[in-house]
């Protein structure tokens, strides 16, 4: 039998059942990485040799009688996490030959939970793509059109996932990093509320391992189906163990609803400052149709929803504040002049991107309580909703596009251009807040691209957009193997 599209789930009843080994998975996955990875360049740090040697392990364990979440399954790792053995680059050329010493404290869970881990997974130099490529490890490809981009951050992750080299992943979000793969390639993926899983060992090299909490970013699980996600996530989530640990157990709600027919569901199709394109619009509306055929109670607007707007331009202040931290004294002087002359009236999210690169601490107060602000009208509106189902990007895949800068590049929306960046307001709309949001399959474009949607649920309340994306698998399906 092939195994290699079968869910984590699935993979875990057949070894517990003694109708496969670990073993025989692994060389499975093995093999099918060396048959088709040059042509997608997911695994750019294979660990073939090690990863034979836990499935051996793990087989033992299983003949011992113990069963741990992951016990033989095959997975991978986004190449930003720290493995010890193995390169940690960021895709930065001068951190080639960086090797940690020590894992990630989510390789150290992976591992714990008993995962085969096959290797690790391309990203985007610094993680700051959509894109997924760098000098080092080169491009990776979509796998279903080799000259569309699988996505970024967690390019690698989707890919790998799409084209059946392992059951699982893990990757990590900041501007849609693990939701925008998942979206281009097929996949699922879950943003977990910030702080809900310990990001320790997922650090741009050579920077210490501390167990820091991230503004914005977090860390989250991939799969090729909903349940694999919450499999996931029990394993990830909880505590770092040398801060919040010491005091702290996680106990996370249980999702609200059991039946599509009981979710209060707002749908969401455009952004006041970016178009949704029709392709994004109509998986959004599949999504719509399949709840109000079930009988869930589907609003199309609520004067509850946070200003976008303000949101979008809150979002890339927050953002572009903390990735401009390390920029040498030269430059962040230059982008304050720049900043200086902009029109006071100048409500662009260029501006805002600008203004957020020289942001001073004053007014990262006040831009924080405004978040706060955000946070609370969110508390309010999931007092009438379970959800918000909205767009993750406003197109499928595109076309490989290195050119330049970010800042110079453009995206075409139904034949119109709009600034690069201005496409992760989308995302933005949960990450700002910090709320949990579930990347799901909603069909495919006019010219068969994976087409995908975010559910976005209340902040520490994983669970309710988890079970709805699973409810809605069994309704709309789910992954389908690139073709």
């Amino acid at each position: 039998m092939n195994w290699s599209f079968h869910s984590a789930g699935q993979l875990a009843a057949a070894l517990q059942a003694g109708e496969v080994t670990s073993v025989e998975l692994t060389d499975e996955a093995i093999a099918r990485i060396e048959r088709d990875d040059s042509a997608i360049n997911a695994i750019c740090v294979p660990d073939f040799d090690r990863a034979r040697a836990a499935a051996r392990a793990a087989d033992q364990a299983r003949a011992r009688g113990e069963d741990r979440p992951l016990l033989g399954i095959p997975v991978t790792v986004k190449e930003s996490y720290d493995m010890a053995g193995l390169p940690t680059t960021w895709g930065i050329p001068r951190y080639a030959d960086y090797i940690p010493a020590e894992d990630a404290v989510q390789v150290s869970r992976l591992k714990a939970a008993g995962a085969v881990i096959l290797g690790k997974t391309n990203v985007p130099m610094t993680l700051r793509d959509i894109q997924s490529f760098n000098e080092i490890y080169g491009t990776t490809g979509n796998p279903w059109d080799h000259n569309r981009t699988s996505g970024g951050s967690s390019g690698g992750s989707a890919a790998a996932l799409a084209a059946g080299f392992g059951a699982l992943s893990i990757g990590s979000d900041l501007a849609g990093s693990l939701r925008t793969p998942a979206h281009f390639c097929g996949v699922y993926a879950h943003k977990p509320t910030l702080g809900l899983a310990p990001t320790r060992g997922m650090v741009a090299p050579p920077g210490p391992a501390l167990p820091v909490d991230l503004d914005l970013a977090v860390v989250g699980p991939m799969a090729r189906t909903a349940r694999d996600l919450t499999l996931l996530l029990d394993v990830m989530a909880g505590p770092d163990p040398l801060t919040h640990g010491v005091a702290y157990e996680l106990a996370l709600p249980p999702a609200r609803h059991e039946r599509l027919s009981d979710f209060r569901v707002l749908v969401i199709e455009d952004h006041p400052l970016i178009p949704t394109g029709s392709a994004v619009r109509a998986g959004v509306n599949r999504v719509a149709a399949a709840l109000v055929d079930e009988g869930a109670r589907v609003e199309r607007r609520s004067p509850l929803l946070p200003d976008q707007a303000e949101a979008a331009r809150l979002y890339m202040l927050l953002m572009l504040s903390n990735a401009a931290a390390s920029l040498p004294a030269d430059v962040y002087e230059q982008l304050r002049t720049r900043a200086a002359a902009l029109n006071s009236d100048d409500r662009t999210l260029d501006a805002a991107r600008l203004r957020g690169m020289v942001l001073g601490h004053r007014d990262w107060v006040e831009a924080n309580n405004r978040r706060e602000l955000h946070r609370h009208g969110w508390r309010q509106l999931f007092a009438e909703f379970d959800a918000v189902v909205c767009p993750i990007t406003p197109t499928p895949a595109f076309p490989h596009d290195h050119s330049g800068g970010l800042e110079d590049r453009r995206i075409d929306i139904d034949g119109v251009e709009y600034p690069y960046f201005d496409q992760l307001v989308l995302a933005g709309m949960a990450t700002m807040p910090g709320l949990p949001a579930t990347a799901i399959p909603a069909g495919r474009s006019p010219e068969g691209l994976p087409v995908g949607v975010q559910l976005i649920g209340p902040m520490f309340e994983d669970r309710t957009p988890l079970r709805l994306a699973e409810l809605l698998e069994r309704k709309i399906g789910g992954f389908r193997a690139p073709e």
